[in-house]
C-alpha cells in the first residue's frame, strides 16, 4: 500500500522529485531516466511506471539552465530507451508468449491470440505507433505484437518511427512550454490533463463498442 502511495505521489509531483533526482545524482540522470522509460516500455511487469507525464517533466526541467543537464543528449538516450523497451518486449512475447496460450494457463485462452492477430490485421502496423501515446497499452502492444505473427522488421520501423514520435514531442513540449508561468504554477493539474487525455482514446473506443448494435440472433448467456 505504501508502494502505490509512493508511485501516485512520484507520478503527481513527479516535477519536484525530478528536481530531487538531478540536485542528488546530476549526470547520472541521465541513467536513471533512461532506465525508467526503458522499464516502462520494455517489462510487462511495470505498465505503471510514468511515461508522457515522465518527458514533459524531464523536458521542463532541463529548460533551466542550472541544471546543466543537455536536451539534445537526453532526447537521444529517451528515444533509444523506447526503442530498445519496445524490442526486448516484442522478443519476450514472441518467446514466451504461445507458450501461454498452450492450455496451462486457463486465464490464457488461444482466442485471445485470434482476436489480437485480427486487430493488428485490421490496423496495422500504425497500431506500434499509436500505442505509443496511451498508459499501459504502450506497454502491452509490442508483448501482444510479439505472440502475434508481426514480422520483426515491419514491427521495427513502427517502433522507431513510434519512439521518435512519443519521445520528441512530449520532452521537447516541457522544454518549450514546461516553465510558462501557468504551467508551472498549476503542473500538478497539467500531469492530471496529460494522463487524462491519453486514456481518453481507449474511453471513446470502449464507449462506441457499447453503443454498437448487437447482430441479430445473439442473447445472453
Amino acid at each position: 500500500m505504501e508502494l502505490i502511495k509512493s508511485l501516485i505521489d512520484f507520478i503527481l509531483h513527479i516535477d519536484h522529485h525530478l528536481v530531487e533526482i538531478v540536485q542528488d545524482y546530476q549526470t547520472w540522470t541521465y541513467l536513471i531516466l533512461f532506465l525508467i522509460i526503458f522499464a516502462e516500455t520494455g517489462l510487462v511487469v511495470t505498465p505503471f511506471l510514468p511515461g508522457d507525464s515522465l518527458l514533459f517533466a524531464a523536458g521542463a526541467i532541463i529548460a533551466k539552465p542550472e541544471t546543466g543537464l543537455n536536451v539534445g543528449l537526453m532526447l537521444i538516450l529517451l528515444i533509444i530507451a523506447a526503442i530498445l523497451g519496445d524490442l526486448v518486449n516484442y522478443h519476450v512475447g514472441k518467446a514466451i508468449g504461445p507458450k501461454a496460450f498452450s492450455g496451462k494457463f486457463k486465464l490464457l485462452k488461444l482466442e485471445y491470440l485470434t482476436k489480437t492477430q485480427q486487430f493488428y490485421n485490421k490496423h496495422g502496423g500504425k497500431t506500434i505507433i499509436y500505442a505509443r501515446f496511451i498508459p499501459i497499452i504502450r506497454t502491452f502492444a509490442p508483448f501482444v505484437a510479439g505472440i502475434g505473427t508481426m514480422t520483426y522488421g515491419k514491427f521495427a520501423t513502427f517502433n522507431i518511427v513510434g519512439a521518435i514520435a512519443w519521445v520528441t514531442s512530449f520532452l521537447m513540449l516541457g522544454f518549450f512550454f514546461g516553465g510558462l508561468p501557468v504551467i508551472k504554477n498549476n503542473f500538478t493539474y497539467v500531469i492530471f490533463g496529460i494522463i487524462f487525455v491519453s486514456i481518453l482514446p481507449p474511453i471513446i473506443e470502449v464507449i462506441r463498442e457499447k453503443r454498437k448494435p448487437k447482430p441479430e440472433g445473439v442473447t445472453k448467456g
